[in-house]
């Protein structure tokens, strides 16, 4: 495991997309595992600068999303895809049959996660997994206690993610309750992961997380068994952290 300080997270967003930018250079037709949320927007804001200036190119480029809520439209304005769209797809050369987010729509979760599984096993797998970390330790929508060795399956979303998201809803009544995630298994299975991590309020979900016990009841403590990770976490982040930081 790499650990990248970041001064920000204006910093933190471009080193993390330098980290991107450069498996698509090295790989064009590389599948990228993309996040949502506030942690990834200032890297796709970094992303889409460099594509403007003639940098990268995403034309063959795939791209598969982690999650997305139950039950709302990719029109939906809090939808993944939604966001996806509006904050990074709309503004780059990609393909949009080629960027993948879970079908929010079809309410039979065997047929949705089944789906999802099967385009992630067709696309050959993901080269590169870019993830954000919950306040509770969650990674996806993987809230504490999710089994490690479940693939994309429909998740009960827990109280503190309901309250988290709240903020983006009229009401905590709108807030969708469940959510089809990619489970810890076709995470773990990306060649490359890279988990960016922004904030003093994440600093101690942090050093348990990578320091602590592997345990169900902290999911994102399974990165410790990759092989390959990358933590690009600004300073606030970083406060509780006691070891070798690059």
């Amino acid at each position: 495991m790499i650990i990248y300080k970041a001064e920000d997270y204006k910093d933190m967003s471009r080193k993390a997309a330098n980290i991107l930018s450069a498996q698509v250079i090295m790989k064009p037709n590389c599948v990228l595992g993309l996040a949502t949320g506030s942690s990834p927007l200032g890297t796709y804001k970094q992303l889409i600068e460099w594509y403007n200036k003639g940098d990268i190119d995403f034309s063959h480029v795939t791209t598969i999303n982690l999650d997305e809520y139950k039950g709302l439209s990719p029109e939906n304005e809090q939808s993944y895809r939604f966001f996806m769209n509006t904050n990074f797809f709309d503004h780059i050369n990609i393909d949009k049959k080629r960027t993948f987010v879970p079908d929010g729509l079809e309410m039979d979760s065997e047929i949705a996660t089944k789906n999802y599984n099967e385009i992630i096993k067709n696309s050959g797998g993901v080269d590169l997994q870019l993830l954000g970390l919950g306040h509770n330790g969650h990674i996806g929508f993987n809230e504490p206690g999710e089994q490690f060795e479940r693939e994309t399956h429909c998740v009960n979303l827990a109280q503190t993610t309901i309250e988290a998201n709240r903020r983006f809803f009229e009401s905590e009544d709108q807030v969708p309750k469940q959510a089809y995630t990619m489970g810890i298994k076709s995470i773990m299975q990306a060649k490359k992961i890279v988990l960016i991590v922004s904030g003093e309020d994440k600093a101690e979900i942090l050093d348990r997380a990578l320091n602590g016990p592997i345990t169900p009841e902290l999911p994102a403590s399974i990165l410790q068994l990759h092989n390959d990770v990358i933590v690009v976490a600004d300073k606030a982040a970083l406060s509780k952290w006691s070891k070798t930081i690059y």
